[in-house]
């Protein structure tokens, strides 16, 4: 199956990992296996590049962008419709080397292979939208245009649990508004990157364009070195809240742009007004969902002391009938965590929840057997808890209890990310006050849905150490443009903005 798989996307035993206008045969960094954290065994190697890889690949973005952005923006999005019907015809196969490489279901490994397509399709009809304003001007024969100019080459740094999906909120966005990108992928999950870069890269050359999409795989410098690199005005960058506050400063220092995706310490509110039985299925999917390796994973289960119990009792036989397993397999609902090291972060977490005061109502376990795989875990917990103002990328759901909605909104904004976060209820003075101003103070605000599972549509990011961020829909594109105001006299005089006067005098 793994050998399969490799071959049909073009993948060997060993792959450079770093191209610009062309494929770089020895790049200079080094090589390193991606391992299958379902079995510890590695898929295949990948050959990192080094920071002089990383300099010549930004300086082909950068002249890729010169001609890129001369290029009628719904030519551009030709590209990307060609791009995203490519990805059609190998959905199935990058599928299966996301759930290989990063230990997704397939449904979900599959699911962000659609992803990426709809981007596409997304980026496509923006391509014919790309639009500014027209203002009206106080002094009379003038006329002033708001208007929007690619930005340059953006540098792209994706993590391990979105490998190649987050990479394309960017790059098909970012493509269509004239930029070219610089893509740093995640050393866990290398082989997904040189798979989709291939696609992309064999699009653009067929299209004139080599250098439009490039790709420079390897570890902490070349991270570094896209932060403090001048070519690059924007930065986007998906990662821990620790990482975006070195990522931030870095970039400020040089005064670019960056776009950031940072951690998520994501909660769900639950009523008495809620529908339980729709309420469980949503808490299952976002906590236990991609072993509870997404940004918008659910951490923090909020119940009203009423329904506390009893909804707990029906959340850990929920929890005891999930299929942990083979990603790849048939009824799997939970594979593996990345690697060794989230592990033991997994268990240290635990370890703190229980001198903490914490208790541990089902699971909380490592699985003995070859992989990465733990079992997915509800603690007891008291919102003052150190540990759950923390993320852990894990499988572990906090649970605690609130008597009011004034109580519970506080626990849900008491911590320092603000991503995602939901309310269950039937109410409509419960749903508008968690949805105003004095409500939820995260980025995404779900009412009857879970935390996890964002629609491309919809703008996504989050507020507070969350970054700031905003990917995909609504007017994200603005982010990989620069805004240009413009004022035209039309007229034979020159009245001056605030009726300031200046007369001159040329002799005559």
């Amino acid at each position: 199956m793994i050998d399969t798989v490799l071959r049909s996307l073009g993948l060997g035993e060993s792959n450079p990992g770093v191209c610009g206008v062309e494929w770089s045969d020895s790049p200079g960094g080094a090589e390193v296996a991606s391992i299958n954290p379902a079995t510890g065994r590695a898929l295949g190697r990948v050959r990192m590049g080094s920071i002089a890889d990383y300099g010549r690949v930004a300086d082909e973005a950068r002249a890729a962008f010169e001609g890129w952005r001369k290029v009628p923006a719904p030519a551009r999005g030709e590209v990307i419709r060609q791009f995203g019907q490519a990805l059609r015809e190998r959905k199935r196969e990058l599928g299966l080397l996301v759930t290989l490489e990063s230990g997704k279901i397939r449904s979900e490994g599959e699911g962000e292979v659609q992803e990426m397509i709809d981007m596409c399709d997304f980026a496509v009809g923006l391509s014919r939208q790309l639009h500014g304003l027209t203002i009206a001007s106080e002094r009379p024969g003038h006329r002033m245009i708001e208007q929007w100019h690619p930005i340059g080459p953006v540098g792209i740094i994706t993590a391990f649990n979105f490998p190649v999906a987050v990479w394309a909120w960017n790059a098909a966005v970012a493509a269509v508004c004239g930029d070219s990108t610089v893509w740093k992928p995640s050393p866990e999950t290398p082989l997904t990157a040189v798979a989709v870069q291939k696609i992309a890269h064999e699009i653009a050359r067929a299209n004139g364009c080599p250098g439009v999409f490039a790709l420079c795989a390897g570890d902490v410098e070349i991270g570094e070195a896209i932060a403090n690199d001048v070519r690059l005005p924007l930065v986007s960058a998906t990662g821990s809240c620790r990482m975006g506050r070195s990522m931030a400063r870095a970039v400020a220092g040089r005064l670019g742009r960056s776009l950031l995706e940072l951690g998520g310490n994501n909660a769900v509110i639950v009523t008495p007004r809620a529908d339980l039985d729709l309420a469980l299925r949503a808490v299952v999917f976002a906590a236990v969902g991609t072993a509870g390796q997404r940004c918008t994973t659910l951490r923090r289960l909020i119940l009203h002391e009423s329904i506390a119990a009893p909804f707990l009792e029906r959340l850990k036989r929920a929890y005891a009938s999930i299929k942990i397993g083979d990603p790849w397999e048939d009824g799997v609902l939970m594979g593996p965590l990345i690697n060794e090291r989230a592990v033991g972060v997994m268990m240290a977490a635990l370890d703190a929840a229980r001198s903490q005061g914490g208790t541990i109502l089902q699971g909380g376990h490592r699985l003995d057997r070859p992989g990465f795989f733990v079992e997915s875990t509800i603690v007891r917990a008291d919102p003052s808890m150190p540990i759950v103002g923390e993320e852990t990328f894990a499988p572990i759901l906090y649970a605690m209890t609130y008597r009011d909605l004034d109580e519970a909104l506080a626990i849900q904004n008491g911590v320092e990310q603000g991503l995602a976060s939901a309310i269950f209820t039937d109410s409509v003075v419960e749903s508008e006050r968690f949805l105003s101003a004095e409500g939820s103070d995260c980025g995404i605000a779900n009412v009857n849905i879970g935390t996890s599972g964002a629609e491309i549509g919809g703008a996504f990011g989050g507020e507070k150490a969350t970054g700031g961020g905003r990917e995909a829909g609504s007017d994200s594109w603005k982010a990989y443009m620069r805004r240009q105001t413009c004022t035209i006299n039309g007229g034979k005089d020159l009245p001056l903005a605030q009726g300031v006067r200046f007369e001159i005098s040329d002799g005559r």
